[in-house]
Formats: structure tokens, C-alpha cells, sequence
């Protein structure tokens, strides 16, 4: 197998190529052509949530797949929206859900939030880069993590961001060798330790973020060499999608 920062070299040298081979897959193309076809024909939230295969794939394109079945709580993130700093997506430490509630503006924008650039093409283009990173993720799990890093890493506010999100929190504690008994400490000695550590607004300035997964990288095929266990599937496992929702809910009162 080829080492995880030359794969990852390999991907992000020519990332239109790349997605574009994605994006010609008979499965996902037959998926976005379902989306493009359908989401311009929503006009409400009970709607959007109703068509199931529509919904799941908004949900994927912004990496909440695990969330597709909590339709509850994905309505309540779209009726409050995010014009409140008070609503509740708002008030989540995943910063995804502030951005599904930001394209899907039913809250701010009626039936003409499906109809605006952001909800159509825009969404498909972010479903087919979730795509090729769970494929690379079949043969190696730290090119997945590396490329949902490098996507993801720059759009998060706070430590916080980190610590809600499986994926960047694996990869942050790789890169400084926090321990897995960490995760028994309270939330905010974790978010001390991180900042400790880095500074949130390097993962904004290109070539901070690309050392930072050199680093990542390096670590990683050094511990799958070292260790014959099985990796934690963080993108699908129970425990992962449980302990999120703890995160998530730290600044709602949950």
C-alpha cells in the first residue's frame, strides 16, 4: 500500500481529475442526477424531509450521513435556521449543521431556498468530494481522514469544532500524540490541552494546514506499521455517533 501522504499527494495534485472521475461513477452520478432533478421542487421542510433519498444525500454531502435518521432534530436545525444567534443550530459546537441550515434556509428563505445555486450544484459538487474521501477510505483510512481534514479543518470556529467531529479529532490527536484517556476529561480541560497545542487560525492558512497533515501523515503510517489492530471506523461506528451527540449538545444544555 502507498503511504498515506504520497496517496494523498497523488489526489490533491490534480483534485478537478479526481472529482471529476468521482462524479462519472454510475452510482453517483445516478444519485445527483435524483438530487438536481428533485431539489428545486421542494418547497418546505416537511417536504424535504419526507423524500428520504433526497434528504440522505443533502445529509451526506455535508458529512451527517449518521444524522439522516435523526429527522427531529434536523428539523428543528432547519426551523430555527440561523438568522438567531440563539437558534439552535447556532448554538451547536458542529458547525456543520450551521451550514446545512445555512444553504437550506427554509427558515429565512421559504420555498425559494432549494432554488438558489448553493441548494443545487453546489451541494452535488460537496456529495462527490464525501464520496471519493469514503472510497480512498476502503484502502486507507488516513488518506480519508487527511482529505476530510484538509475540506473541513478551515471552516471550524473553535477547538470545540474539533473535539464534536470524530474524524478531525482523530486526526488532531494524532498529529500531537494526545492519548485515548483524554477523552474521560472534561470538556473544557480538552479544549485547554488543544489550544495549547495550536492555534484554530493556522488550519485557515494553507501551508500551516498542509504541515500539519505532512505531520499527520507521517504518524499514521508509522502506527498502522506498528499495530495489527483494527482502526476505529470513525465515520459510521454507534460510539462515535453517541459521544458526537454529547459534544454537540454541550452549549444547547443537553
Amino acid at each position: 500500500m502507498d503511504s498515506t501522504l504520497l496517496t494523498y499527494r497523488q489526489l490533491t495534485r490534480d483534485m478537478t481529475r479526481s472529482l471529476s472521475a468521482k462524479a462519472a461513477e454510475k452510482p453517483v452520478a445516478l444519485e445527483s442526477a435524483y438530487y438536481l432533478k428533485h431539489i428545486g421542487k421542494v418547497t418546505g421542510i416537511e417536504g424535504f424531509l419526507k423524500d428520504t433519498r433526497l434528504f440522505t444525500y443533502a445529509m451526506k454531502a455535508f458529512g451527517l450521513e449518521d444524522m439522516a435518521y435523526a429527522k427531529g432534530y434536523m428539523r428543528k436545525v432547519l426551523k430555527e435556521g440561523v438568522t438567531d444567534p440563539k437558534s439552535f443550530a447556532n448554538k451547536l459546537n458542529d458547525d456543520r449543521f450551521k451550514a446545512f441550515a445555512k444553504v437550506f434556509d427554509f427558515q429565512g428563505l421559504g420555498a425559494a431556498a432549494t432554488r438558489l445555486p448553493d441548494a443545487g450544484q453546489k451541494v452535488v459538487d460537496r456529495y462527490v468530494r464525501q464520496a471519493l474521501e469514503v472510497d480512498q477510505g476502503t484502502s486507507n483510512e488516513g488518506v480519508q481522514l487527511a482529505l476530510y481534514f484538509q475540506r473541513q479543518a478551515p471552516t471550524v470556529k473553535s477547538v470545540y469544532g474539533l473535539l464534536a467531529d470524530p474524524a478531525l479529532w482523530k486526526v488532531t490527536k494524532t498529529i500531537f500524540d494526545f492519548p485515548d484517556a483524554m477523552a474521560a476529561a472534561p470538556i473544557e480541560k480538552q479544549a485547554k490541552a488543544v489550544k495549547a497545542q495550536m492555534n484554530i487560525a493556522d488550519l485557515k492558512e494553507p501551508a500551516k494546514l498542509d504541515a500539519l497533515l505532512r505531520r499527520f501523515s507521517a504518524k499514521w503510517d508509522v502506527a498502522q506499521t506498528m499495530s495489527a489492530t483494527p482502526v476505529l471506523d470513525l465515520f459510521s461506528a454507534r460510539t462515535s455517533s453517541a459521544a458526537s451527540f454529547s459534544i454537540l449538545n454541550l452549549k444547547y444544555g443537553g
